[in-house]
């Protein structure tokens, strides 16, 4: 009798053990849902890391006491990449402005917000983002035909010259002096076309910022990366700048708008990262 049940206990113990192992194979078999997912990234403008720019009211003094205010705030962002924990890059659209750039408007925002929506995205933990201030040469060269629907989209904005020209990457205009926002400035940054033919600066620019906390893409979960814009860099930054009657009205690629280019490129920050339910 105790053989008996012995043997029998034996017999469930290995019935329940072969059925585990079916079920570990058939996990092998079909591994982890990988649906794309969404993210969404906030640009928020300011002042000193301080959001909340109001176009035509908010005004600043520089760090050479120079005041200035800002009346047209926009910018292009374009090749948005993101970086996983293990180094490997998601290129979102890469060199397609038609689906992968876009206009920040400052007259755009929502409660101080600029939204940039992605979609189809790999589900991944990602640490880092990317992305390009203005368009890349690459994407240029590919010609009209290429970019079509943004570049109809950047004239309707007033973010183009001809076509020759090419692109305007920064747009600030607005007021500034010395006891008082009172004069006229427009600094319009923008590569002259094809910049080897033109023997012109590249003004694209590639950022690459840390999160402070992992974005983590699934079908249900849609991070969202709020990026702070400090735009006291504008005249405040890496090469302190003056605005005279010399450059207060520049258009293209001039060395005083390559000096605005290098100084914004250090004006971006990631301030926080939410992983909410899509």
């Amino acid at each position: 009798m105790k053989i008996y049940k012995f043997l029998s206990l034996f017999f469930i113990a290995f019935t329940l053990f072969a059925v585990s192992s079916c079920q570990s194979n058939d996990d092998d078999d079909h591994p982890q849902d990988t649906t794309p997912g969404n993210l969404q990234i906030k640009f928020e403008n300011g002042f000193n890391n301080l959001g909340g720019i109001v176009l035509n009211q908010t005004t600043q003094t520089s760090s050479s006491g120079q005041k200035h205010q800002f009346s047209t705030l926009k910018y292009v962002v374009s090749n948005i990449s993101l970086i996983d924990e293990n180094g490997k890059e998601f290129k979102y659209n890469e060199n397609n402005p038609d689906k992968g750039a876009f206009i920040i408007d400052q007259a755009d925002a929502v409660a101080g917000i600029v939204y940039v929506n992605l979609t189809g995205v790999p589900k991944n933990n990602y640490k880092k983002v990317k992305f390009g201030l203005g368009i890349s040469q690459n994407a240029y060269l590919l010609g009209m035909d290429g970019q079509a629907e943004f570049w109809n989209r950047a004239k309707a904005k007033g973010m183009s010259w001809s076509w020759a020209a090419g692109y305007v990457f920064v747009k600030l205009e607005g007021k500034y002096g010395s006891n008082a926002a009172d004069k006229e400035f427009m600094n319009h940054t923008g590569n002259m076309g094809n910049v080897t033919a033109n023997n012109t600066p590249d003004l694209y620019r590639e950022i690459t910022l840390d999160l402070p906390t992992t974005a983590r893409v699934t079908n249900k979960i849609r991070p969202s990366i709020h990026i702070l814009a400090d735009l006291n860099q504008y005249l405040s930054g890496n090469t302190p700048l003056t605005l005279t009657t010399a450059n207060d009205m520049m258009m293209g690629s001039s060395p005083h708008l390559v000096s605005v280019t290098n100084n914004l490129t250090k004006m971006f920050s990631v301030n926080h990262v939410h992983n909410d339910e899509d």
